[in-house]
C-alpha cells in the first residue's frame, strides 16, 4: 500500500518517462537480431528466469542511476481507494511529492516489483508487450489528468480555504480588539457597578431615617389636609359672610346716597331757608333800630316830661313851702 502511494505521487513527467523508456526498450528487443523465443519455449522457462531477464532488460532503461523501477501493471492498474489520499483535504500535494523527490535521490525508498509486465504477458510477443504497454500509458495517463484535475480543484479548495483562514484571522483579530474593549468596558462596568453598589449599601443604611421622615411628613401632610379643610369651610363661611357683607355695604352704600341725596336736598332748602331768614334778619335789625331810635326819642322824651315834672313840683312844693311860712 505505502509503494503504491509513493508511486502514484511521483512527478508526472518521471512516470511518462519511466513508460516511453520501457516501450523504446521492448521496441529495441523487437528490432535485436536475437530469434524471438517461441511462445512454447516461454512456458518451459522458469518464471523466476524470465523475470530475471525482464529486470535485466528493464534496469538500464530508467535513466537515473539512483531510481527505482515503476509499479507492476497489474498493481497500477487495479483501482485502490487509498490512491484518494493523495489529494485529500489537508494533505499538501507538493509537499508530499517532494518528499518522495527526496527519497528517491537518497536511494531510501523500499524495494518495488521489478516487472513492468505481469507473470502473464511474459508469455506474449513482443508487440502484443508494446500494445499493452501503450494502453497501460494511456491509462496511466487519464489517472494522471484526472489526479491533476483533483489536484487543481484541491489547489483551488486550498486557495479558498486559505482566503478564509485570512478572513478568519482578520475576523479574529477584530474580534480580539472588540473583546479587549469589551473587557476594558465591563472593567469599567465592574468599577461603576461596585461604586453603584456602595452607594446602594449607603442608601439602604438612609431608608430607614428616610422611611420615618416620610411617615412624619405624610402625618404632618394628613394634619395639614385635616387643617385644610377646617380652614377651607372656614373661608367658606367667611366668603358667605363677605358676600353678605358686601351685599348689606352696597345697600347702606346706597342708602347712604340717598341719605346724602336727601341731606343735599334739605341742606338746599335750609341754604335758601337761611337766605330768607337772613334777610328776615336784617329786616329786623333794621327794624329793631328804627325801634331803637325811637326809643332813645320817646326815653327823651320821658325824660323831658319827667323833669317837667319835677319842675312843676318843685314849684308847687315851693308855693306850699312859702304859704305854710306865710299863715
Amino acid at each position: 500500500m505505502r509503494d503504491r502511494r509513493e508511486a502514484l505521487a511521483r512527478p508526472a513527467s518521471a512516470r511518462g518517462d519511466a513508460l516511453e523508456a520501457a516501450a523504446a526498450a521492448k521496441e529495441r528487443d523487437v528490432s535485436s537480431p536475437e530469434p524471438p523465443v517461441p511462445v512454447a519455449q516461454n512456458k518451459q522457462l522458469p518464471k523466476k528466469k524470465a523475470s530475471a531477464a525482464l529486470t535485466v532488460r528493464s534496469r538500464p532503461l530508467t535513466g537515473r542511476k539512483g531510481k527505482r523501477p515503476l509499479l507492476s501493471t497489474k498493481s497500477r492498474l487495479q483501482v485502490d481507494p487509498s490512491n484518494h489520499d493523495v489529494a485529500a483535504p489537508g494533505c499538501s500535494l507538493t509537499k508530499l511529492i517532494g518528499r518522495i523527490e527526496g527519497q528517491l535521490e537518497e536511494g531510501n525508498l523500499p524495494d518495488l516489483e521489478d516487472n513492468l509486465i505481469p507473470s502473464t504477458s511474459c508469455e506474449l510477443g513482443a508487440e502484443a508487450q508494446i500494445r499493452f504497454l501503450k494502453a497501460k500509458l494511456r491509462v496511466m495517463q487519464e489517472e494522471l489528468d484526472a489526479i491533476g484535475q483533483e489536484c487543481s480543484k484541491k489547489d483551488e479548495e486550498n486557495e479558498n480555504f486559505s482566503s478564509r483562514l485570512k478572513e478568519v484571522e482578520e475576523e479574529r483579530g477584530r474580534l480580539q480588539r472588540a473583546a479587549s474593549l469589551h473587557q476594558s468596558q465591563a472593567e469599567k462596568y465592574k468599577l461603576l457597578s461596585e461604586e453603584a453598589t456602595r452607594k446602594s449599601e449607603d442608601l439602604q443604611q438612609k431608608l430607614p431615617m428616610l422611611e420615618k421622615e416620610l411617615e412624619n411628613l405624610k402625618r404632618a401632610q394628613k394634619q395639614a389636609a385635616a387643617t385644610q379643610s377646617t380652614t377651607d369651610i372656614r373661608l367658606n363661611r367667611a366668603l358667605e359672610e363677605t358676600e353678605r357683607y358686601k351685599m348689606e355695604l352696597n345697600k347702606l352704600k346706597q342708602s347712604n346716597k340717598d341719605v346724602v341725596n336727601q341731606e343735599h336736598k334739605k341742606l338746599e332748602e335750609l341754604k335758601i331757608e337761611n337766605k330768607r331768614l337772613e334777610k328776615q334778619k336784617e329786616e329786623l335789625v333794621a327794624g329793631f333800630k328804627k325801634q331803637l331810635k325811637l326809643i332813645d326819642i320817646l326815653k327823651r322824651q320821658k325824660m323831658h316830661i319827667e323833669s317837667a315834672k319835677m319842675l312843676s313840683f318843685t314849684e308847687e312844693e315851693f308855693m306850699k313851702a312859702l304859704e305854710w311860712g306865710n299863715p
